[in-house]
């Protein structure tokens, strides 16, 4: 049996999203802004993704810009916010937890003279409130909180955060990194007080190196890519036309379905939870019910190195991984696990399961009884070195 549970690293498209895209590349390829037919049809699947988004999110069509990515996208919201209303304050607050496109963007606009504050989580991967409202001051520009941890699957406080932002100073702009949020959740930027919010493409079932960033019509921002003026100069190039549609293909899908299948996804994590907390010496981080997100489960397995455990699985023909696959090539320690405070021990012996809408109680089962089976072998050729 194959079980794929890092869906948080990429998913697999759905059938239509490739139909459609392979649609669009062999048949209407035209360029968006050609004035000929095929362009027109082109232009027309554009218009089709801005339309779907907005109808999901309740904004308006046009407060939505296309991007390559959640990486772009988030680059895009800090650093042009950042540059366009630098002369109001130099002020920017974020977490400690967020991911690797917010937090280096975040040190290189530190290099340029901006003051960055990462406020603390708690041992679950949350932050507090007051904490964020003693960190606000009449220089600060910009907030950026995510919505979803990728590592742990902590919810962030998003509505409330929007809330006391704009309570103390209506101006500053709020962005949240929706990544691995949207596509589980109802999220409603006008009425979470969200200005701008980062979404990917290959998270939901749609293909890789496509997202799209909502900015809100009053908000001041910059372009970060120059060129031919597409999508009102705030994004410029030539527009990724089968990608955008697929992704739009996937979100009609999945929000078509969104109650439903959340249901289903905590079902499936309720019962990986129960039956891998009867394995001695595994503890779960973060949130394990549904207080956290419902595709997200990041274990411990104390004594077992998270590389050895992740290629055991493989072995067997399951598939996870060594925390963030963003940097999971990299030897240094997880931030996020590091800022909730788990043991040290325990930092490389980590493994971060993820369910999608292709996962099935069966898989979950087979999973548990292969961790069983495996741990106890491992443990004990750990202890054997």
């Amino acid at each position: 049996m194959e079980v794929y549970l890092d869906n948080s690293a990429t998913t697999r498209c759905f059938d239509e999203v490739a139909g459609l895209m392979t649609k669009i590349m062999c048949e209407d390829y035209g360029n968006p802004s050609s004035l000929h037919r095929k362009g027109v049809q082109a232009e027309q699947y554009i218009r089709y993704a801005q339309e779907t988004i907005a109808k999901n999110l309740k904004v308006n069509e046009k407060e939505i810009f296309f991007t390559s990515g959640g990486t772009e996208s988030d680059n895009l919201a800090i650093r042009g916010c950042a540059y366009a209303n630098c002369r109001l304050g130099r002020h920017l607050i974020t977490t400690q937890i967020e991911h690797p496109a917010i937090l280096q963007t975040m040190k290189h606009l530190e290099e340029d003279g901006f003051r960055v504050t990462y406020l603390p989580v708690d041992e679950k991967g949350c932050i507090r409130l007051e904490d964020l409202q003693r960190a606000i001051t009449g220089e600060t520009i910009l907030v950026s909180i995510m919505h979803t941890n990728n590592e742990i699957g902590s919810l962030q406080p998003v509505a409330e955060a929007g809330a006391l932002i704009k309570r103390m100073n209506p101006r500053i702009l709020f962005h949240v990194d929706a990544v691995q949020g949207f596509g589980k959740f109802r999220i409603y930027p006008k009425k979470m007080h969200i200005d701008l919010l980062s979404v990917s493409g290959h998270k939901i079932h749609g293909p890789k190196g496509v997202g799209f960033l909502y900015v809100d019509e009053k908000v001041k921002i910059r372009p970060v890519v120059f060129g031919g003026g597409q999508q009102g100069g705030l994004r410029s190039g030539t527009e990724n036309v089968p990608a955008i549609a697929g992704m739009a293909k996937a979100v009609e899908m999945i929000y078509g379905n969104l109650d439903r299948e959340t249901e289903r996804l905590y079902d499936l994590k309720e019962a990986f939870v129960s039956g891998v907390l009867q394995i001695p010496g595994v503890t779960v981080n973060g949130h394990a019910g549904r207080d956290g997100a419902p595709h997200v489960v990041s274990v411990s397995i104390r004594d077992v190195r998270s590389e050895v455990m992740l290629h055991a699985l493989e072995d067997k023909g399951i598939y996870v991984s060594a925390g963030s696959a963003c940097s999971a090539r990299k030897p240094q320690p997880s931030a996020t696990l590091q800022a909730i405070g788990i043991d040290k021990s325990l930092l490389g012996s980590t493994i971060r399961f993820s369910f999608s809408t292709f996962t099935t109680m069966e898989e979950i089962n087979y999973t548990l009884q292969v961790m069983c089976d495996i741990i106890p072998v491992l443990r004990r050729y750990t202890r054997k070195q």
